[in-house]
């Protein structure tokens, strides 16, 4: 059934909601997923799925791609960039330098 708030749906969590579009993410089970604290927890969900997806769950990991790779990254946009920079300078560590 279509209403305004879009299509209803259900995800195999048992979550019903409603999307207006084609993304299949279900909105209750992203929020559960959330990462309470840690560099993730600051970004979007469509930012921690693109950095997850590419392995990069720890700030280690992130430190060793530079800013233009991370920025090629769907999901990634400029706005998570000083995020991610003030957590890896927290850490001590910073983005690997663009080669020539």
């Amino acid at each position: 059934m279509t209403q305004e708030k879009g299509e209803a749906r259900t995800c195999a969590g048992g979550h019903v909601y409603y999307k207006t579009s084609d993304c299949p993410t279900c909105p209750v089970c992203e929020q559960e997923r959330k990462p309470r604290d840690g560099f993730l927890a600051q970004l979007s969900a469509p930012a921690r799925r693109a950095l997850a997806g590419e392995g990069i769950t720890d700030l280690d990991k992130l430190s060793a791609h530079t800013e233009k790779e991370i920025l090629k990254l769907h999901g990634i946009g400029p706005s998570s960039m000083p995020k991610l920079r003030q957590s890896l300078a927290e850490a001590g560590l910073s983005f690997k330098e663009n080669t020539p």
